[in-house]
């Protein structure tokens, strides 16, 4: 293997928690230059080292294999999967279910030989010699894959969970006590076989947005035949043919035919999409009705989806303040628990004579509780979970630690255009003068506007074409600058241009200026269409109001968000048109992109933890000075991808109090397996002290609650809908 100063991947068999993830920092960590210099992705089983000096692979494997795990180069382009993964699943399953087996197979002879009464307790008779060696035998079933390990931290002197278990099966031995010994090593095997699962489970969530494009397409060939491709060889430019109900393969623009695409893969929009000739289709949408011919844009690595699916496997790796407090916690609580452990056992015989046996055994159970399994599991699989879950909700979010800041918002600042209104200007009215009807008016403004690539310009073609209209061609057609243009029709010289314009002509009549002030009071935008010696009307443009504004912003008001404020550029006669149509608390209009950071400024100065919602461009200084950066509509868009804290790939403004109400939901569940976790170890440190605890309780508790946590953490793969 060759030495290379590049990032590595490595697949670690046996990787499933923080516990690992601890050990291999401590080892690794000096081999690579310090463990700052590693990345753990438990969701894959993945670490990555970016070394400090060129470094040959085989010295992080050697260094992997003395934790007791092992480890395997891995592209992470192709995601080949390393031949050790698997079996060592295997080999974990068979081993716990052999201990299971060997448990029942050792309680069967023991009531063979003594009765039921064994089952009560009220057999004082030691197990049979063969009870015994069943269950010696299930322990060590039970232990097979944790006693390297736990050989290896003696030996650097470094008690892990995997030395407690030891201790603690080997002094139950020790003791007489076969039976719980067997019980304790079995229900340890299934914790950690729990571990493995719902890790697994969590990891295929996040796989399923992987497979949500097709390998392969149907590639048109210059001489017009079809050949079927692999996406990864599929070069950027290539026509490619979709049929009604198949999945876009790669990211592309329709060069033929007309559909509807279900785009609920990437966005979550439940409504099908109307498509036609160059509009965008993304890789893992699905075509609903007619063949079309796309022309590809980005390959296979590149592609929205595939930018999605990167993020969220990078977003689990950002860990969140709960995560780093549970890891300290696990830290100090483990060793605190292990000196009470060893109080229990020398205190009471020492100081009051009593049963060495039996307060040794006491002092076991402590070191069962002080496994902190369920503690360390239960934060990070909740957040993988929930990613997850948001991810197949078209939001996007780039880290644990932003879904937490979520359900902290106060107050969320929105752009205007393009957040709130749909960010293309609409024909509102048409006011005709000088004795000209409304379409002759389109028609000379149509005329003049068609050349232009203005968006009012555009506007007032689009509306002229859909009333059927069929302006004359204009000549000698000029754009004035930041005024409008000029252009000759039938001969005769006609000028469009603004408000503002018009004024500095000094054209205008005190009635007139007035009758456009009113149509700007509405928050429109105000053209004049004029001939040679007379204006032939007005035409007032609007950005459309997107449909679900109003009731998107009430459920952010009932998701607890307490101030939303709109930043704008535009006017304030337009500003104030909009705010008051949706119901926003504050508007601050005629703002420059610095006028928006000061005021995102002063809202966190006020509020604390405050949002900013933005297409990701034009807004991307106030999106990076707010508390938390939300992109509006980032399917397919690079820089809202790369700008936001949070992107949302739809255009739909509810995801935001989705997105809220799911990140209080994920608090409550992490809060609930907290809870749960630290409560049942309370309990046993409790009832040990008071000499009421066993050591087959203690871990079956320890186990029913790893259960509990980890089912609870599921439940956020199953997303809720807004109210």
């Amino acid at each position: 293997m060759t030495d290379t100063p590049t990032k590595l991947s490595f697949k670690i068999a046996g990787m499933d928690c923080a516990e690992e993830v601890a050990v291999l920092k401590r080892e690794v960590g000096p081999v690579v230059g310090g463990a700052e210099r590693l990345e753990f992705d438990v969701l894959r089983g993945v670490m990555i080292v970016t070394p400090e000096k060129p470094i040959s692979a085989k010295n992080v494997i050697d260094a992997v294999a003395r934790t007791g795990m092992r480890a395997e180069v891995w592209d992470e382009e192709t995601s080949k999967a390393p031949t050790a993964v698997e079996p060592d699943r295997w080999w974990r399953s068979t081993l716990t279910v052999a201990s299971g087996a060997l448990l029942a197979a050792g309680w069967m002879a023991q009531i063979a030989s003594e009765g039921w009464r064994t089952l009560l307790g009220e057999s004082e008779v030691p197990p049979s010699l063969v009870a015994r060696l069943l269950f010696v035998t299930s322990a060590i079933a039970g232990m097979t894959l944790v006693l390297p390990k736990a050989w290896l931290s003696l030996l650097r002197w470094r008690l892990d969970m995997n030395v407690l278990m030891t201790v603690a099966v080997a002094g139950a031995i020790g003791i007489g006590e076969y039976s719980e010994a067997a019980t304790v090593a079995f229900l340890f095997a299934v914790s950690l076989a729990l571990e493995a699962w719902s890790v697994g489970r969590a990891r295929r969530a996040v796989e399923a947005l992987m497979k949500l494009a097709p390998d392969a397409a149907h590639v048109l060939q210059p001489d017009g035949t079809e050949v079927s491709l692999p996406a990864k060889q599929i070069n950027v430019g290539s026509t490619v043919i979709v049929r009604p109900g198949e999945m876009f393969p790669l990211d592309g623009r329709l060069v033929k035919g007309e559909t509807t695409v279900n785009q609920a893969p990437i966005t979550g929009e439940s409504v099908p999409v109307a498509k036609t000739v160059g509009d965008e289709v993304f890789a893992g949408t699905i075509n609903q009705d007619g063949a079309v011919e796309v022309e590809t844009t980005k390959p296979a690595n590149d592609s929205t989806l595939a930018r999605i699916v990167r993020m969220v496997t990078d977003a689990q790796r950002k860990r969140s303040s709960t995560e780093q407090w549970v890891e300290v916690f696990a830290r100090r609580y483990t060793p605190t628990v292990m000196i009470l452990a060893l109080g229990i056992m020398l205190v009471p015989p020492l100081l009051m004579g009593a049963d060495w046996s039996h307060w040794f055994y006491q002092g076991l159970v402590l070191l069962v509780i002080a496994c902190p399994c369920a503690l360390v599991i239960s934060t990070p699989i909740s957040f993988v979970a929930a990613l997850a879950s948001a991810a197949n909700q078209g939001v996007l979010v780039k880290g644990a630690s932003y879904l937490e800041l979520a359900s902290r918002l106060k107050a969320i600042a929105l752009d205007k255009t393009g957040t709130l209104t749909a960010g293309r200007p609409e024909v509102k009215e048409v006011i005709a003068l000088s004795g000209h009807n409304e379409h002759e008016v389109l028609d000379i403004a149509a005329a003049i506007e068609a050349r232009s690539q203005h968006p009012l310009a555009q506007a007032i073609v689009r509306h002229a074409n859909s009333l059927g209209l069929n302006p004359p061609s204009a000549e000698d057609f000029q754009a004035i600058s930041g005024k409008g243009a000029t252009a000759k029709l039938n001969g005769q010289p006609v000028w469009i241009g603004s408000h503002r314009a018009f004024e500095q002509r000094g054209e205008e009549s005190p009635e007139l200026h007035d009758r456009m002030e009113q149509l700007a009071a509405r928050g429109l935008s105000v053209v004049v269409i004029a001939a040679h010696e007379h204006v032939c009307g007005l035409i007032g443009l609007g950005d459309a109001i997107r449909p679900n504004a109003k009731d998107a912003l009430t459920a952010m008001h009932q998701a607890g968000i307490e101030r939303l404020v709109m930043l704008s550029g535009d006017n304030s006669q337009a500003a104030a048109s909009v705010a008051a149509s949706v119901g926003i608390d504050d508007v601050r209009a005629e703002l420059l992109p610095e006028d928006k950071v000061k005021a995102v400024e002063e809202l966190v100065a006020r509020h604390g933890m405050v949002a900013m919602i933005g297409d990701g461009v034009n807004d991307a200084p106030a999106m990076a000075r707010a508390s938390l950066g939300i992109a509006m509509g980032a399917v397919g868009t690079d820089a809202a991808l790369e700008t936001a804290d949070i992107a949302l790939m739809s255009d739909d403004l509810s995801r935001v109090a989705w997105l809220i109400e799911h990140s209080h939901r994920t608090q409550r569940i992490i809060r609930q397996n907290i809870t749960a976790s630290l409560g049942v170890k309370a309990v046993f440190v409790l009832l040990t002290v008071l000499d009421h605890a066993s050591l087959w309780s203690a871990i079956a508790a320890d186990t029913g609650v790893s259960l509990a946590v980890v089912f609870n953490a599921l439940r956020l793969l199953r997303a809720r809908q807004s109210r």
